[in-house]
């Protein structure tokens, strides 16, 4: 009974989330890193590399880079597909039904982790078959070897995902980190997991890459290739030149190493279980659930009861038809929705933003150059990420959409949430805005008003796409980071003065962003109807 129970609890899940659009995303996303892997030889972006050499395009090669890669996005965009196991079955009422079954704990959670672990492993298999498709198309090498491209998902991707798994669970059960706060804790974790998990003394050999490091550099060895100052590096990297070549055989395998993934995975089936100890199961008298009270619950002499041989009028059984009258409420629409955007935020949250635009002027004023005031207005460019990542869901969240559907200009209603998002990030940029005019003067107005519109109009467009939060927190500190970390072209916040791109690429963007929420939210309207 008990294996039959955990079975339907894992496959229920597994369905249930592959059918997001989430799912979608991260997936297409996965596969576009794994391409990117194993880039062409003329390519100068790459992901990974010795110095300035990258292996032969065979099996074991593309095996790995693939691997690894995938090991990297789906330790991060993974953990945003499977974090709401717990809390999907809070709001949709699941929880409090399996609360009054003999299910256990411990089999919960189990059946929970075997689920989210099966939908990232279904992500690992289509990138195997990427790698296959490939080694192929590029033609280095077409002798496939199949232990030597499937090793590498199967000891160093699946043991990162079955932790990412485990992590989601532990995050879903602690309040603190059960919102959106969580998904922010975890970038950083995942920023941690990347640096720490390829140093070479990380317990239980971390993500596993230094053996394969290792190897690669004795098969440089074996090919009379000086690796000394040849550093590895694992991440999108552009070069000045195309890489040159060199024959990797494989990762020779050693008991050491399979041992040391097998802990990983015994240390994930822990984790996973561990929330076990504290969870409540849903139970309303451990305040998971409201209990109503009498007052809640309506009286029998308040239920209408209909008189016998009475009707209903057939003209009372469908809406009233009446003309719908235009008005200029546009100021009051928008002042409106700020207010929703903006509603619940806690104290703390306004006294770190006026402590960030302190922190910038200040800086800006002590550095006449604007060089160290540079990690404060990213401060200022990150801080709204969670107050973003409400347009465009939240009426699916909060379960009104329906309600909101009868809004007969649903245009009008999408330009306003946008706007009041604008309204928020010109509050967010002033700072920064005063900042850039004081070192920069007036050319810098802008690509800070680009930003401005940007960024509200790709939370509104992954909000609406997606109906949930978590998609634009997980893209928008992805782009944040790279731009923080000197990739210019990505620049949108004006941090680097030269290579960023410019204020029409930056407004057409914003405007096409802008145009797929008017799109999507028009035939969403007309599929209704």
């Amino acid at each position: 009974m008990t294996v039959h129970t955990l079975t339907g609890l894992v496959l229920g899940d597994f369905k249930e989330r592959i059918r997001r659009p989430v799912y979608a995303v991260i997936l297409l996303s996965a596969v576009g890193l794994g391409y990117l892997a194993t880039p062409a030889r003329e390519t100068q972006w790459v992901i990974m590399n010795i110095g300035s050499y990258r292996g032969l395009y065979n099996s074991a090669y593309i095996g790995m880079a693939t691997a690894l890669a995938g090991a990297l996005w789906l330790a991060l965009g993974g953990f945003y597909v499977v974090r709401d196991s717990v809390g999907r079955d809070r709001d949709l009422g699941v929880g409090e039904l399996l609360a009054a079954t003999p299910l256990r704990t411990v089999v919960y959670f189990a059946g929970k982790f075997l689920g989210s672990v099966l939908v990232l492993a279904s992500m690992l298999g289509v990138l195997i078959v990427t790698a296959l498709v490939v080694q192929l198309a590029r033609g280095e090498s077409t002798a496939v070897d199949p232990v030597a491209l499937v090793m590498p998902f199967v000891l160093i991707a699946l043991p990162m995902v079955m932790l990412t798994a485990a992590a989601a669970l532990i995050f879903e059960t602690v309040p603190l980190l059960r919102g959106g706060l969580g998904n922010i804790t975890w970038f950083f974790v995942w920023l941690v997991i990347v640096l720490v998990g390829q140093a070479p003394q990380t317990p239980f050999g971390g993500m596993g890459v230094h053996p394969v490091v290792m190897s690669m550099r004795a098969d440089m060895a074996a090919h009379g290739i000086e690796n000394d100052g040849q550093e590895f590096s694992l991440g999108l990297t552009y070069l000045d030149r195309p890489l040159k070549i060199f024959e990797w055989g494989g990762f020779d395998l050693t008991a050491g190493f399979v041992l040391d993934r097998l802990v990983l995975v015994v240390a994930a089936v822990l984790m996973a279980l561990l929330p076990a100890l504290w969870f409540g199961r849903f139970d309303p008298a451990k305040g998971v659930a409201k209990v109503s009270s009498p007052s809640d619950v309506p009286s029998e002499a308040a239920v209408p009861v209909p008189l016998p041989g009475l009707t209903r009028p057939r003209s009372l059984m469908s809406l009233p038809k009446t003309e719908v009258r235009t008005t200029r409420t546009t100021a009051r629409l928008v002042a409106g929705e700020v207010r929703i955007l903006l509603r619940g935020i806690p104290r703390w949250w306004w006294l770190g933003a006026l402590a960030i635009s302190f922190s910038v002027l200040l800086l800006t004023f002590l550095s006449p150059a604007g060089l160290t005031a540079s990690s404060a207005i990213s401060a200022a460019w990150i801080w709204p990420i969670l107050i973003w990542s409400r347009l465009g869901t939240q009426r699916h969240e909060n379960g009104v959409e329906t309600l909101m559907a009868a809004y007969p200009a649903t245009g009008h209603r999408l330009f306003a949430e946008w706007a009041a998002g604008v309204v928020l990030t010109a509050l967010a940029g002033a700072a920064p805005l005063a900042s850039a005019v004081i070192t920069s003067g007036t050319a810098s107005v802008g690509i800070w008003v680009a930003a401005v519109l940007f960024v509200p109009s790709l939370a509104l467009a992954l909000g609406v796409l997606s109906r949930t939060h978590r998609l634009f927190q997980v893209v928008y500190l992805v782009l944040w980071y790279v731009a923080v970390n000197g990739v210019s072209f990505l620049d949108y916040m004006g941090l680097h003065r030269e290579g960023g791109p410019s204020f029409v690429l930056v407004s057409a963007l914003a405007a096409a962003l802008l145009g797929v929420v008017f799109l999507v939210g028009l035939a969403r309207r007309d599929v209704r109807v």
